[in-house]
């Protein structure tokens, strides 16, 4: 270490605790100020681009049926606050569908549980830590802050408490503060409080959501909500009449239709390379004909003749008689070239026409297509069923069809635009080998983010910086804004950085599995994110981040672990005290800092000129144009995560800070998701709200950990017996899992019969045979009757039309935005 005593830090010194709360408070005002200014200067520029700019900020608006009802908002530069506020949990309904109101209907119960606990941390557990604790209000005021540290000589030896008649005393390190041993019970009281009242409110918003979602979907008929996905058909059973038969049998009503999946890969794999020789034929037709006004919207299509011209509207591969010509320019750009390759392992190559070569292979193509079209494909144990009813359809979801196990399993059938197709020729071994394979890869990915989280977490303390890299380490023990940028907003950034890209890897994953909807892709995704972001960047950085504040120990706590346990129990038992201030940090930095960037859609703005410098052809600028998505595999799990850190903290001594930062979290994050929801991202998956089972069960999940937190801090403390008394709270939650998911699952995944009778789910007046969402909206709640959406169960590549080529197209007034703008290019059905 050379000259570099470690010990010397102003951390190290006798008075550390109070070194390490001063530095603390310093990051905290840094943090503030820095998420203040990203977060204003994001704002800022969102309310200056947003009227100039609708083609980003206002693309589901302009582009989506479903948005047309909703109010215009204003082009002024706050002006569209106040109406956006305005917009009702009805219109949300009507216009976003239920996986958007159960989304903000989270939001809503978080903004309600923080703003009580809020209330009760700042009149209760804020002065009963400044009283009698000697904690510092405001940030700052004070230095004289009590020490925590857990010294095994006095605070968690018996001897440390003092029978003072009523009120016994603890007496902290070297016996200089004291504090009545009876205020531990402000831990159990809060803990119980706190828990029963997140109880309370999952039951009451989830009685309201099933309440909504009975209604919403018990007043619609459409091909969905009328269809049953039926696996495990039996070889004998794999045929469309047979099916039929079968179901028709059981007398709970009449199939009008039913689509045996067949293994239709080969099919599947030509419209994809299709699709591939469209785009490089498009791409040399751009390349050929350029951008000039001059050229007109026919092409040259005879190899003998390259300025004979064909309409756009033509057929892309007809056998071609010469067009007129409507100019006599010839074009600016000769006819492109490409390679290709042949001979023995295809060493040979020679340049050809790029045009005719793609022509010639989409020729090909097309045949080979319309005639595999005409095949008998091999039938695949799965099948949408339709039948005559809504009715009918639940009662074959919810009962059990075959009293031969894994045969004829009946469940919802996903909307046709939601189903993956090239997933439902896949076999149940196939199914089940791709989900271990990618649950073996996640339990090996959580080891790696274990090994990157060390360094990260090592960032939090200056010793552990100093075993490092000690010259740093004394630099930024001398200035004290480096230190809180270095020790606090780095760390920081690099775990908001991680919730952002960590989550396109898992969503990668997702779609390995074979699941057969974007649905179920979605609520995978979900699970996957959270456990990222819960074990990963909660439990394990809490751990490290422990183990950081003396890291020169670490080798030696290891080494003691197995003759002493309770020096391990002991670091984590403090842990989320000694990383409050990291936390609070984290959500400031959510909040303030990064909430206004996901406004201003900051990743599409970025990288916009990217795509725009690589976008050639009509369909590039076309796919430019199109509303982002909107993923709520993305953004939910580390909200749920917030909640879970908010909540965990909920009594501990800085509550009140984490609590505040935590609601103005929520508020701001349900004006932000809302306005997306609403005005500019796009949302196609079609879930029906089920995302809301997953959200409770990782508030259980948070509620469990808050109670395992309380009660090892109560044990560490020495004050045993109110330890205990936490550990029926810990099986009252775990029984109030079981209890919530057998009542309430059933209601979020099935429609009950006695909801199919047409009601609207907020009252009020509506004519005969009309919802309120029919009137409100264009498309109603047939979500998958939608144009966009088509109407039936069927393999889009058994029934494509075959795309044509998308070119340039001049306008009347001489106007041709690079060929796409307003039009340019007319996309076929597909």
């Amino acid at each position: 270490m050379g000259d570099y005593n470690c010990s010397l830090l102003s951390s190290g010194e006798g008075n550390g605790q109070t070194h390490q709360r001063r530095q603390d408070q310093t990051a905290l005002y840094t943090q503030l100020v820095i998420s203040l200014a990203l977060g204003l200067g994001a704002f800022t520029t969102f309310c200056f681009l947003r009227p100039r700019w609708t083609g980003l900020y206002a693309a589901r608006k302009r582009q989506k049926n479903a948005a047309s009802k909703l109010p215009p908002l204003p082009d002024t530069f706050f002006g569209w606050i106040p109406v956006l506020y305005k917009i009702s949990e009805e219109q949300v309904l009507a216009s976003a569908g239920l996986d958007a109101y159960v989304f903000l209907s989270f939001f809503r119960m978080a903004i309600k549980f923080l703003a009580v606990t809020f209330f009760f941390a700042l009149v209760i557990i804020l002065p009963i830590n400044v009283h009698y604790m000697n904690y510092s209000f405001p940030p700052g005021s004070s230095l004289a802050t009590l020490d925590y540290s857990p010294n095994p000589d006095t605070v968690f030896s018996p001897t440390s408490f003092e029978d003072s008649g009523e009120h016994p005393t603890v007496i902290m390190q070297g016996g200089s503060k004291s504090y009545p041993s009876n205020l531990l019970w402000m831990y159990v009281v809060f803990t119980y409080l706190f828990t029963i009242l997140a109880m309370y409110l999952l039951v009451t918003t989830t009685r309201k959501i099933i309440r909504i979602r009975q209604e919403y979907l018990g007043s619609q008929t459409t091909v969905t909500d009328r269809t049953i996905r039926l696996s495990g058909i039996p070889p004998e059973l794999r045929d469309e009449e047979k099916i039929k038969e079968t179901i028709e049998k059981l007398e709970i009503g009449k199939v009008e239709s039913v689509i045996l999946c067949r293994e239709w890969k080969e099919l599947d794999d030509m419209i994809t390379q299709r699709m591939v020789f469209l785009r490089k034929l498009e791409e040399a037709w751009t390349v050929h004909l350029g951008y000039s006004r001059a050229h007109s919207t026919q092409v040259s299509r005879d190899r003998a003749q390259s300025r004979a011209a064909i309409r756009e509207d033509a057929p892309l591969l007809q056998a071609g008689e010469d067009h007129e010509q409507n100019h006599v320019s010839t074009y600016g750009q000769d006819r492109p070239k490409t390679r290709i390759w042949y001979g023995f392992l295809g060493l040979q190559s020679r340049q050809v026409d790029a045009i005719d070569y793609y022509e010639e292979r989409l020729r090909r193509l097309d045949e080979k297509i319309k005639t595999t079209r005409e095949k008998s494909f091999k039938p695949m144990p799965l099948a949408f069923v339709t039948l005559d009813s809504v009715a009918a359809c639940q009662m074959a979801v919810q009962a059990t069809m075959d009293p031969t196990p894994m045969q004829l399993l009946a469940n919802p059938a996903p909307a046709p635009s939601d189903v993956i197709w090239p997933n439902t020729y896949l076999t149940r071994s196939s199914r089940i080998t791709r989900a271990w394979s990618v649950t073996l890869i996640i339990l090996i990915l959580t080891v790696f983010w274990t090994a990157l989280l060390v360094p990260i977490a090592g960032l939090v303390s200056l010793k552990s910086i100093c075993s490092v890299w000690p010259q740093l380490a004394f630099a930024l023990d001398s200035n004290p804004i480096s230190q809180s940028l270095v020790a606090t907003g780095l760390p920081t950034a690099l775990i908001s950085l991680l919730t952002v890209l960590v989550p396109f890897l898992y969503y990668w994953l997702s779609t390995q599995q074979g699941m057969l909807s974007q649905g179920e892709v979605e609520m995978s995704l979900i699970s996957k994110n959270f456990f990222f972001t819960f074990f990963n960047l909660f439990v394990l950085f809490t751990i490290f981040g422990t183990a950081s504040i003396s890291y020169s120990k670490v080798n030696d706590t290891l080494a003691g672990a197995s003759k002493d346990a309770s020096e391990i129990a002991r670091k984590l038992a403090t842990s989320l005290q000694d990383l409050d201030y990291f936390y609070i940090n984290l959500i400031i930095l959510q909040a303030l800092g990064l909430f206004p960037f996901r406004l201003l859609e900051f990743g599409s703005v970025a990288l916009y000129p990217i795509t725009l410098i690589g976008a050639k052809t009509p369909r590039d600028y076309a796919e430019l144009v199109q509303p982002p998505v909107f993923s709520y595999g993305f953004y939910l799990p580390q909200t749920l995560l917030i909640f879970v850190i908010c909540t965990v903290y909920s009594v501990l001594q800085s509550s009140w800070l984490i609590l505040f930062f935590g609601l103005v979290y929520f508020l701001i994050g349900s004006f932000v998701y809302k306005y997306q929801l609403l005005y500019a991202m796009d949302h196609r998956q079609h879930s029906t709200g089920q995302a809301w089972l997953i959200i409770c069960n990782c508030v259980v999940v948070g509620l469990i950990f808050f109670e395992v937190a309380m009660a090892g801090l109560l044990a560490l403390r020495t004050a045993f017996y109110r330890s205990l008394l936490i550990v029926p709270l810990l099986a009252a939650t775990v029984w109030f899992s079981v209890f919530f998911r057998r009542t309430f699952d059933p209601l979020m995944r099935f429609i009950a019969l006695r909801s199919l009778d047409g009601g609207s789910p907020f009252g009020g007046g509506v004519s005969p045979g009309e919802t309120r969402y029919e009137r409100e909206t264009d498309r109603g709640r047939a979500v998958d009757e939608d144009e966009e959406t088509g109407l039936r169960y069927i393999n889009p590549s058994l029934v494509i039309p075959l795309e044509e080529i998308w070119l340039a197209k001049s306008r009347p007034n001489g106007t041709h935005a690079d060929g796409v703008a307003d039009g340019a290019a007319v996309e076929e059905d597909v």
